[in-house]
Order: C-alpha cells, then structure tokens, then sequence
C-alpha cells in the first residue's frame, strides 16, 4: 500500500512540475511523466487485483 501511495504522490508532483510556468525541458517532463503514469497504472492494478499477501498481514 506504501508503493502505491508514493506512486501516487510523484505521479502528481510530476504534473505540477509541468503545469508550473518555470518548467524547462518540457519534452523530457512528458516523457516522465507518461512513465511515471505507467508505473501509476500499473501499481494500481497490483493493489486491485491483490498484490503481496505480506501487506496484507502488515494490519
């Protein structure tokens, strides 16, 4: 659960990097974030469809 919610948080502090005014390398941005939105995805269907059984007993 701790990964997805870190995933979620640089999935977001990537779109306020790109939003911001003072973003440079613009391109390189959008590329990491279509990554991080991949990475994001895909932690997300993990915690779904299940993911360890070792966070599962961490309650």
């Amino acid at each position: 659960m701790n990964k997805t919610l870190l995933t979620t948080l640089l999935f977001v502090f990537l779109l306020l990097f790109i939003i911001s005014p003072f973003a440079s390398l613009a391109s390189l941005m959008l590329l990491l974030v279509i990554t991080a939105f991949i990475f994001f995805i895909g932690s997300l269907l993990q915690a779904i469809i299940g993911g360890n059984k070792a966070d599962n007993n961490s309650l």
